[in-house]
């Protein structure tokens, strides 16, 4: 795969140890510190609440700056944040609010960082191993998050709350560094030493990625219909750690074993995604991995015991990481490399910044029952899941834009 991706890789397998460590300390914290579903809700959607503020910024600001740099910038930022909220919690200072705020710097970032390194992804690789580099990617982040990182979060939390903050912390700092050592330059095109003709190409630039995605029908119609099951998803499972430990009593320390064994489901979707493709069409694939997904989180609504719960989520898990992998090699098949930031950044936009408006529906229904956000989230995201069939099953021969080289050229 080359050397750029290896450490770009190396880089993703050191912060995802963190964020493995921090996907279970940030939600057992909260529920010690608030029993608001609201609020609880409110830490997932200030995490995604920055996609839809400032995604399509950062995808401009991606096709023009070294993007090394930013992903560095963006771990480091991390780092920082989550160090001072380490310190808080270890001095008996930190409160919810606290939380919330550090959630919404973190997403930030986030989006910096992900933005960024699926940019790099049809920089640094051959067309032809999209599909393997997003399956390594995907395959990283669910072994060492969730095998490594998040079974040891419950056993470190027990030992002193701040611990799996510093780690984080920690972590993330040396992801940067690994980040600074990727062997590539992206040479920017444009000139600075106008500033106001500088801030208009970055305003027409944010205009461009939106009016791209707006005229290619495929890329609208693929992308309005992840961002509605996407608010689905947010609904489902914003609350989802009270459901798992009050709902089913799953002691705490055991939080993080639970999303090993759901990680189980991911890293087989992972590993099989590929030769899935391959071999039944990536239509065929995508439409299996979206629709059973949306019928599992409806059916979690119903889990009697945390094995029932655990066992559907691990075929859930399956079946959208399939999905995931084979959705961006498609958006990388199909978006120009040179503009991949800022049309990253307008779909992110949509889809991952409707995510907080699920999560909060999410807290408020859960207000009611634990239950009731997969039950509506479930139901909603199945009808809009099996209504797509027909579009998913053909999305391999219509994901190619006519009018990429002419946009591409303006």
């Amino acid at each position: 795969m080359g050397p750029a991706f290896n450490r770009m890789w190396a880089s993703s397998i050191v912060s995802n140890l963190s964020d493995g460590i921090l996907v279970a300390a940030a939600p057992l914290l909260a529920i010690t510190l608030t029993d608001s579903t609201v609020l609880i809700s409110a830490i997932g959607a200030m995490v995604m609440l920055p996609w839809l503020l400032f995604a399509i910024p950062i995808g401009v600001l991606v096709d023009r700056v070294d993007r090394r740099f930013i992903l560095a910038s963006a771990n480091a930022t991390r780092s920082a944040v989550v160090g001072l909220l380490a310190l808080l919690i270890a001095v008996d200072h930190v409160t919810i609010y606290w939380l919330l705020f550090a959630s919404f710097v973190i997403g930030v970032c986030e989006v910096a960082a992900d933005t960024t390194a699926q940019s790099l992804i049809p920089q640094i690789v051959e067309e032809e191993n999209f599909e393997k580099g997003n399956s390594r990617l995907q395959i990283s982040e669910t072994v060492i998050q969730g095998f490594v990182g998040a079974p040891l979060s419950g056993f470190i939390y027990a030992i002193a709350i701040s611990l799996p903050f510093f780690i984080n912390s920690l972590g993330l700092a040396v992801a940067a560094l690994l980040a600074l050592s990727i062997p590539i330059k992206y040479l920017q095109d444009v000139r600075t030493d106008d500033v106001d003709t500088e801030k208009r190409k970055f305003v027409a630039d944010m205009k461009f990625g939106i009016s791209y995605l707006f005229n290619e029908k495929v890329l609208r119609r693929l992308v309005v219909t992840t961002a509605a099951i996407g608010l689905c998803y947010s609904m489902g499972t914003a609350t989802m750690v009270l459901f798992i430990i009050e709902e089913l009593e799953l002691p705490i320390q055991l939080f993080g074993v639970i999303l090993t064994i759901q990680g189980l489901g991911a890293l087989a979707g992972a590993f099989v995604a590929p030769r899935s493709s391959k071999k039944f069409g990536r239509g065929n694939v995508m439409t299996f991995g979206i629709v059973s997904s949306s019928i599992v989180l409806l059916i979690q609504g119903f889990s009697p015991d945390i094995y029932t719960f655990v066992a559907l989520a691990t075929f859930g898990g399956f079946a959208i990481s399939q999905w995931n992998i084979l959705l961006m090699a498609t958006y990388q098949t199909v978006i120009p490399a040179e503009l991949y930031g800022r049309i990253h950044g307008t779909r992110r936009t949509l889809v991952w910044g409707m995510m907080p408006i699920g999560s909060l529906l999410g807290g408020v229904l859960a207000h009611y029952s634990l239950r009731l956000p997969m039950y509506v989230g479930g139901v909603i995201a199945t009808v809009i899941a099996c209504g797509s069939i027909g579009f998913l099953l053909t999305i391999a021969e219509t994901s190619n834009p006519a009018g990429d080289e002419n946009m591409a050229g303006k």
